[in-house]
């Protein structure tokens, strides 16, 4: 009796075209925000470095490092980026040192292949107790400048941006 040759199972992922994309915000940054911490308040804006590398061509690992709107301290941000193609969605997670909370993302790239949406839902910043939907858009003006901006969608049914945020590659 013949049987099918068994297939080999392998947990082993080729980077496909959304991983490379990911590869562009690999390399050294330093980026400047601006944040409305507040309807009435006046923008805060604050400076820092992030370093991005590579784990095997899937993911990205993004450490910054600098100061945060609405703190008079400075923070330590973690962001991990990758793609899963089961769910042909953009995954990943955020963590800040001055914040217990982890933020999942999920999202998409858009068809012209210059902005990547990610969803999130984390603790409003205007009731406590309440959770909240935001967005995260990582734009690419060019190689060597991106622009990160944040939203929440408000009870309104409408996406309010809180946050910019412009990225600098070092030379």
């Amino acid at each position: 009796m013949k049987t099918e040759p068994q297939k080999e199972l392998t947990m082993k992922t080729e980077p496909q075209d959304e991983h490379q994309w990911l590869q562009k915000l690999v390399g050294e940054w330093t980026y400047e925000t601006e944040a409305m911490m507040g309807p009435d308040q006046t923008p805060e804006k604050s400076t820092g470095t992030e370093s991005v590398r590579s784990l095997g061509g899937l993911w990205i690992l993004a450490e910054g490092q600098g100061e945060m709107p609405g703190c008079n301290d400075t923070a330590t941000t973690m962001m991990t980026l990758g793609y899963d193609p089961q769910k042909q969605r953009f995954v990943g997670t955020f963590i800040v040192s001055m914040m217990s909370y982890l933020w999942i993302y999920e999202g998409e790239l858009d068809t012209a292949q210059t902005r990547l949406t990610l969803n999130a839902e984390g603790p409003s910043m205007t009731e406590e107790g309440k959770m909240a939907k935001y967005q995260d858009i990582i734009e690419f003006i060019n190689e060597d400048h991106r622009v990160l901006t944040s939203h929440v969608l408000s009870d309104d049914g409408q996406w309010h941006q809180f946050m910019t945020a412009h990225y600098w590659q070092k030379q």
